[in-house]
């Protein structure tokens, strides 16, 4: 263990990170062992990791310092950020700031950032394409870590990583079949037929050590397990489930104006997957993520892997 370099990890108990911890830590003959960061190591999530025989520190992306300590030594660090844990978009990039200093200070060799894109490259504010949101931004918790990219590029050498949509959505994020009334389950997309590119959080983790194996490193990576739209995805959630679901395609302001906590933020971004689906897609082909990830899951196989835990109600 003492000759094996050191990956830290941010947000470890979390989808991203945790995804990378488990996959370093299920590779005992690989090069790197894992330094798993997170705010609570007495957590039962952070207890799972240890259990697994990685290292555990405290730090807090708020306290540069803890932060610039939890990366000394580590020849890589995996960079993330949770927007949808304050909603605050100046926050965010502040986090993202403190990651990029820490990264520096600690002289880290190759850093990992969690990106997407700056929808406001496509759309600008004054643009009354979508409605601009928080006065700044018209994707918030897209165009925070697009903008934050600038602080990984002048201090690091730094791998940006594309990700995807999260299939896990259906799980925990309230976007999982719901019952019609009528005897069936509708699945809502306000995305037309236009193709969404999706993967399993527990996959991108897997992807980023693949990239920290190969050491690809000031280059920009997409990754996804599959293009589908909502039709096909409720046709695959209909086979698996046993249920008979159906795609319901509002539109993104119908979806705005749901009212729940985010709804404008991911009205706008199912918008920016539609009305730019071509930039949006030819930068995650699921073909560079299975070179990374060779266990790379398909959306069936995700379903079926998970069809347990996908409420129907």
């Amino acid at each position: 263990m003492a000759d094996k370099k050191i990956i830290a990890v941010m947000g470890a108990t979390g989808a991203q990170g945790g995804g990378l911890v488990r996959a370093i830590q299920a590779d005992p003959d690989g090069p790197f062992r894992a330094r798993a960061i997170t705010r609570n190591a007495n957590s039962e999530a952070a207890q799972a990791l240890t259990a697994l025989g990685a290292e555990v520190v405290e730090a807090n992306a708020d306290d540069g310092p803890s932060i610039t300590k939890a990366f000394a030594g580590a020849a890589g660090a995996y960079c993330v950020t949770f927007y949808w844990a304050h909603m605050d978009p100046e926050r965010e990039i502040a986090e993202a700031h403190t990651l990029a200093d820490a990264a520096k200070q600690a002289d880290v060799g190759h850093v990992i950032w969690s990106t997407l894109e700056d929808t406001r490259l496509w759309v600008p504010l004054e643009s009354n394409e979508m409605p601009t949101i928080h006065d700044h931004y018209k994707v918030p918790h897209f165009d925070t870590k697009g903008e934050s990219n600038r602080f990984f590029f002048t201090r690091v050498p730094t791998t940006f990583l594309l990700t995807s949509f999260y299939w896990d959505n259906l799980i925990h994020f309230g976007m999982n079949p719901k019952p019609d009334g009528n005897g069936r389950y509708m699945f809502v997309l306000p995305m037309g037929d236009v193709k969404m590119p999706g993967i399993g959080a527990e996959d991108i983790g897997k992807c980023a050590y693949g990239i920290f194996k190969d050491g690809i490193v000031n280059n920009t990576v997409g990754v996804s397990g599959e293009h589908l739209n909502g039709a096909e995805m409720a046709a695959i959630l209909s086979e698996v489930l046993g249920i008979d679901c159906y795609h319901a395609p509002v539109t993104p302001e119908q979806y705005r104006g749901f009212g729940f906590p985010g709804a404008d933020d991911l009205g706008n971004m199912f918008q920016f997957y539609r009305d730019y689906e071509k930039d949006f897609r030819e930068h995650r082909d699921p073909a560079v993520a299975r070179k990374l990830n060779p266990e790379l899951q398909d959306f069936r196989t995700w379903v079926t892997a998970n069809k347990d835990r996908i409420p129907l109600t």
